[in-house]
């Protein structure tokens, strides 16, 4: 069996889900030929640039362009028009990668970017290979982009979002909700106090400040108003100046972290999370039972994500960083809420999306 894995590097969850397959399929299915491929790296070099960067400047510094952008495509009279021409485009650049899928014409495709779904669907229904085309959705809204005419299969983060796709008009057959696929060191179990030992902290309630891979956001501000109330790990990711600066203040009762490759056991002792609503992260603190404080949702996708998560009775979303505080300090003084919201995740969590999606097509 022949097993293409693709995605598009346009945030760094696309690329964790497509990584979480893939390996998960190298190292428990030896007879199967696997690869992965990111789109943008078949493409033209100006195409790359622009979808790359374009992606990273709107959603670092123009919310506001990039919140019209996402509803005009997500409008079904703008739709209309925008969708058509931004396929034709897709299309016009993917070359290298569509000779790549036709010249190889595995089994399976599955796909975590609504870009790399669209080709291969379109591939498929205009009878040029003959794989199946699987999309795995990694956000728990669903922007109409990521339907497409000869999809063989939608993977749904949750009920929620298997509802959304019905809505549009997807069957039912084709939707399972399986959870979106996360590394499964996220589900190996430690004690708690010997990680806290290993980590360098007390064991004891801790809050975990992390805005993903570029360490965005007020982190600054949050570690310097909680620090004296709780302990922080505060993980600045490539935000080097950041990560010089907290070190510089050396805030008691504060760990200050660079890039790590150790988030699951960082996740495992804490016990709540000040985060950006990205997909991949809401899974993988689903998985460690971490209670949410969201910030610098970027609208649409992660402003949606929030919202159905709060409608599960699940995190917090704060306007103001100052509203952080008194959250915290809630949550440290009546652990009982704390409990309440885990007894929330354990209702809604998928941990082992990754296997039984590949247990779909082995």
């Amino acid at each position: 069996m022949k097993i293409i894995v693709t995605y598009a590097s346009a945030g760094a969850g696309h690329l964790k889900a497509a990584e979480a397959i893939y390996f998960f399929l190298k190292e428990n299915h030896k007879g199967i030929d696997v690869k992965i491929i990111d789109i943008l790296d078949e493409t033209n070099a100006f195409f790359r640039f622009s979808y790359h960067r374009g992606y990273l400047f709107l959603v670092n510094y123009a919310f506001f362009l990039w919140r019209i952008i996402f509803w005009l495509t997500y409008l079904k009279p703008f739709r209309f028009i925008l969708r058509p021409a931004i396929a034709l485009i897709n299309y016009l650049n993917t070359k290298k990668f569509q000779a790549i899928l036709i010249r190889q014409n595995p089994d399976f495709i599955i796909s975590t970017h609504f870009f790399s779904s669209e080709i291969s669907a379109r591939l498929k229904t205009d009878k040029k290979i003959n794989s199946e085309v699987i999309s795995v959705i990694t956000d728990f809204c669903v922007h109409p982009f990521w339907i497409s005419g000869g999809t063989f299969m939608y993977i749904a983060p949750c009920e929620i979002t298997k509802k959304q796709l019905s809505d549009m008009r997807v069957k039912e057959s084709i939707i399972k909700d399986l959870g979106i696929p996360i590394h499964p060191k996220f589900l190996k179990p430690h004690s708690r106090a010997e990680l806290c030992k290993k980590i360098g902290i007390e064991n004891k309630f801790t809050v975990l400040i992390v805005t993903g891979s570029f360490g965005i956001g007020p982190i600054e501000r949050c570690a310097a108003m909680l620090h004296r109330e709780a302990q922080l790990v505060v993980v600045c990711a490539r935000n080097k100046k950041l990560h010089s600066r907290l070190k510089l203040k050396n805030y008691p009762n504060c760990l200050v972290l660079g890039r790590i490759e150790n988030m699951q056991e960082i996740m495992q002792v804490s016990d709540v999370i000040i985060t950006k609503p990205g997909g991949l992260t809401i899974a993988e603190f689903l998985a460690m039972e971490l209670v949410p404080i969201f910030i610098c949702a970027i609208p649409g996708q992660e402003t949606e994500n929030v919202r159905i998560l709060e409608g599960c009775g699940i995190g917090r979303s704060v306007k103001k960083t100052k509203e952080i505080k008194n959250i915290v300090l809630d949550f440290k003084e009546h652990p009982e809420k704390l409990s309440r919201i885990r007894d929330k995740i354990r209702e809604i969590k998928k941990p082992n999306a990754v296997r039984e999606i590949c247990d779909v097509v082995c």
